[in-house]
């Protein structure tokens, strides 16, 4: 039994990196960051399920992060530093939330079948919470090439 508030299919997505509020004119900044961020298309395998007991969550993800997607991420952070915003220090961690206040699970999660994700772009999102859970706006999408 895991509890807590499952994650609706429109809402799944990976955070490569949280900004929390930002007005609208660091908006171009974060836009320039992103465009200036290289890396090919891959995929993400979906290979194992856990709980996090550190902020009660089930999430999804790799065994190992693949090396595209970690230097798309640390592309992504150092140009976001450099437009002047401080990201957090912890490492990357690719992982897909599914569950949020999660009480821990009685018996071992079971492994999902293994999925390959594919990455072709990542995007720029607005997300808003309320009583339904949280609803994301895209504003920009950044293509990655093959």
């Amino acid at each position: 039994q895991t509890g807590g508030r499952v994650t609706r299919a429109e809402t799944i997505h990976l955070t490569l990196a949280f900004l929390g509020e930002v007005d609208k004119e660091k908006l171009r900044a974060v836009i320039r960051a992103g465009r200036g961020v290289g890396g090919r298309a891959h995929s993400l395998p979906i290979e194992q399920a856990r709980w996090w007991a550190h902020n009660r969550i089930v999430w999804a993800g790799p065994n190992e992060i693949p090396a595209p997607l970690a230097a798309l991420a640390a592309e992504l952070k150092n140009n976001l530093a450099q437009e002047g915003f401080s990201l957090e220090a912890r490492a990357f961690a690719a992982h897909v939330s599914l569950i949020r206040r999660a009480h821990e699970p009685q018996n071992a999660l079971p492994e999902p079948p293994i999925v390959d994700w594919p990455v072709g772009e990542f995007v720029l999102v607005r997300s808003a919470l309320s009583r339904e859970g949280a609803s994301y706006e895209t504003i920009e999408r950044f293509a990655r090439s093959r």
